[in-house]
């Protein structure tokens, strides 16, 4: 059973306005978590706070580190909350200096109140003193488990602190996924158009070495003059609160000396995310140049690479563990002359720094906020309650992509990442596909931007109708024809095309007349060719659409096709194998869903006996552990194989025609268990999969376009995105009751 009651869980840390890297981290985490997982959880911040520190009281009060009885009063408000099931602490020396005793006291009291306590490591020092490995190792033995970010975090607390692995959980620094942009907008906007961009930012400070940049930036001139380096962020607090700015003073006057100020600007000024991803995404080359060898972890830094920025950074140990050759560089502390030949190698070279900009895309995904916020929740039910299924939120619908990837001619059949990619050209599969999903959107929010959308794929349609009523499927960008229309089978484009016009046939009293009197010309013209495809997927595509028709001749043609289909499965299908051929390819689920059509159609009996069978087999080769894991691409299904762990090859297409088919099955019987799996098959696209990895992407609308076996393919391209939207879609008639 799934219980929607609300879980509390409190989150002891620094807050904004408090301008500082673990205030942006935990409050980032906990946008995460409330966005991904809306109806588990009540989210409770406990802000740390001192003497400079201006911050209302959170829902139990806040920590007054200046105070030790504070302790005292957040332990008794945490007890009294009989909902709260485990605090997550997010933890760094600086912020208990004084109170060392008083937070271990506090740790032991929570334990004994038996509640689950996650610590999160921000620095894990690699030498420590006696009195810190003692009070490291205190916080580890009054803990339930310990986060840190990277691997060598944790290989120094197992060596050092000698604390058992078993206790420490890996979960990278959290990362915003690179939204759409325009980048020549943006520079416009900055006033940067034709230059060549480099930056940095955080906190200044003289730990940050901004000054290697700048005696680095002669040379760097020298060989790229329209080079701009630009330094975001204001002073550190502590910094300005006791020298004022003298750093920032110094800075200045190294860029005098060298004649450099055309060359050089500030940004001063703590940056809200949206604006810091602007000018990450127009930045050529990031630089990184802590001087602090012992900085164990760096958000800025996570931040430039998942913006897909090549990097020249300085190896701290954060850096040394992530930035591999095909990222960046990695230089030596304070070695200016280094960072100068290093980023000019990178500027000088278009074509290496655009491959690097994709690898740094690709890489870093995984540490996308949702994926970090999915990794949290997945330790936080371990230590609360291991039978305890999580509910992802289903997100609200997003057409950006869909817009995006709309060209005046039709759908775009590829995208390089989340551009669309205009030399791909248009494919007849996509914009019937598009065209299904726009109509069920139509249906549901009747939006006069949809009746356009609507227009152009069914257009594009009619224009690959040939004379003979088939169709063919592959257009260039130009609007030609393309060789592929000759060296591949177009029965499936075919049989998409009609389901495509029937979907339009069916919403006839919703639409304008000249939209209906089209479909219906065109699915006359292509049923005269129906009988002559025998691929199963086509027969299927064919049954859905001619569904829709009315008349005894479109009967007859749905009876003979659904005959073929039953045809093969008594041929095929065995005690242990009950399909329609000898293995299984992709869109399995349109099969099964099609012969349940058929007996909608014709009250034939077989035809519905088939489709439970089929369906229900497919179902048992699909749902492993109540996850959905699809034929993989990697080598397909056949009979006699036995189900192997999945390896990825896993397409966004199956998991949403396995939705469409689960939603009529149980639209069918009114079986409770096909509404559940809709559920759980859904989620796949939100992160409940083999990699644990989001596969829709929130931030632009998009939907990667497939699951690997490690990771996913970051290109957003037609065929996923549409399919995913078809699948939320269907989702709509099934999000608002309460799961059991």
């Amino acid at each position: 059973m799934i219980s929607a009651t609300k879980r509390g869980i409190a989150f002891l840390s620094t807050y904004p306005p408090r301008a500082c890297g673990i205030a942006t981290y935990t409050t980032d985490l906990m946008k995460a978590i409330a966005s991904k997982f809306e109806v588990s959880y009540r989210l409770i911040p406990i802000p740390i706070v001192d003497d400079n520190t201006s911050q209302e009281d959170g829902p139990l009060g806040k920590l007054d580190i200046t105070n030790p009885l504070s302790f005292d009063t957040i332990l008794e408000n945490i007890l009294f909350d009989q909902d709260i099931k485990l605090i997550c602490i997010e933890h760094e020396f600086g912020l208990f200096v004084g109170q060392e005793t008083e937070f271990i006291t506090f740790l032991k009291d929570l334990n004994s109140a038996q509640l689950a306590i996650v610590v999160t490591f921000h620095t894990v020092l690699p030498a420590p003193d006696r009195m810190l490995l003692e009070h490291v190792y205190a916080i580890a033995y009054n803990c339930s488990q310990i986060i840190v970010m990277t691997q060598g975090s944790a290989d120094i607390l197992t060596s050092t602190y000698k604390i058992p692995t078993s206790k420490i959980t890996v979960i990278a620094h959290g990362t915003h996924l690179a939204p759409a942009t325009d980048k020549h907008a943006i520079l416009e906007r900055y006033s940067l158009v034709d230059k060549k961009i480099l930056s940095t930012f955080g906190l200044l400070g003289p730990s940050k070495s901004i000054e290697t940049t700048l005696y680095a930036l002669p040379a760097i001139i020298e060989q790229n003059p329209n080079v701009m380096f630009l330094i975001l962020g204001m002073t550190h607090p502590n910094l300005l609160r006791y020298e004022g700015e003298t750093y920032r003073n110094k800075l200045e006057t190294i860029i005098d000396r060298y004649n450099i100020s055309d060359h050089v600007r500030f940004v001063n000024e703590f940056l809200s995310t949206e604006n810091l991803l602007s000018y990450l995404s127009i930045t050529d080359v990031y630089l990184f140049t802590s001087k602090d060898p012992l900085q164990a972890v760096s958000g800025t830094f996570s931040y430039a690479l998942s913006s897909g920025c090549p990097i020249v950074s300085t190896p701290i140990p954060h850096v040394k563990e992530v930035l591999k050759e095909d990222m960046g560089t990695i230089i030596d502390f304070e070695a200016s002359d280094q960072l100068a030949a290093a980023v000019n190698q990178i500027l000088d070279d278009e074509l290496k720094l655009g491959k690097i900009h994709r690898v740094n895309l690709q890489k870093m995904v995984k540490t996308s906020w949702q994926n970090v916020a999915i990794a949290h929740v997945y330790l936080f039910e371990l230590l609360i309650d291991k039978k305890r299924e999580m509910i992802y939120s289903v997100p609200p619908v997003n057409l950006d992509h869909i817009f995006r990837m709309s060209e005046e001619r039709g759908f775009v059949q590829f995208a390089d990442i989340s551009t669309p990619d205009l030399a791909s050209g248009y494919a007849l599969d996509d914009n019937a596909r598009a065209l299904i999903a726009m109509l069920h959107h139509y249906k549901i929010y009747e939006s006069y931007e949809t009746i356009a959308l609507i227009q152009k794929y069914l257009d594009f349609i009619g224009y690959c109708m040939q004379e003979d009523g088939t169709f063919l499927n592959y257009v260039d960008r130009s609007g030609n024809f393309t060789i592929q229309n000759k060296q591949e089978n177009l029965e499936d484009a075919n049989g998409r095309a009609v389901w495509a016009l029937g979907e339009v046939v069916g919403m006839a009293n919703l639409l304008p007349e000249r939209i209906v009197k089209l479909a219906i010309e065109l699915l006359e013209r292509a049923s005269k060719h129906a009988l002559v495809y025998y691929s199963t997927r086509s027969m299927a595509f064919t049954i859905k659409g001619l569904s829709f028709m009315k008349g005894k001749n479109y009967k007859a043609i749905i009876e003979v096709l659904a005959d073929r289909l039953a045809a093969m499965f008594e041929h095929e299908s065995s005690s242990d194998w009950q399909w329609y051929e000898s293995y299984m390819t992709y869109g399995n689920s349109v099969i099964p869903e099609a012969m349940l059509i058929a007996y909608e159609t014709t009250r034939d009996n077989r035809y519905r006996d088939i489709a439970y069978q089929s369906f229900d087999f497919l179902l048992s080769r699909i749902i492993v552990d109540e996850e959905i894991h699809v034929i993989s691409n990697k080598g397909w299904a056949h009979r006699g194989q036995l189900r192997t762990d999945p390896r990825g090859g896993e397409q966004p297409i199956d998991v949403a025609y396995t939705i469409i088919a689960l939603d009529r099955f149980y639209k069918f019987t009114k079986d409770e268990q096909y509404k559940k799996t809709i559920r759980i098959v859904f989620d796949w696209f939100l992160g409940r999969n083999h990699i644990r990895q989001i596969v829709y992407n929130p931030v632009t609308g998009g939907c990667f376009d497939g699951l690997e076996e490690h990771a996913i393919n970051i290109n957003q391209g037609a065929e996923s995105t549409i399919s995913y939207l078809m699948a939320r879609l269907k989702m709509e008639d099934h999000t608002h009751e309460p799961m059991s």
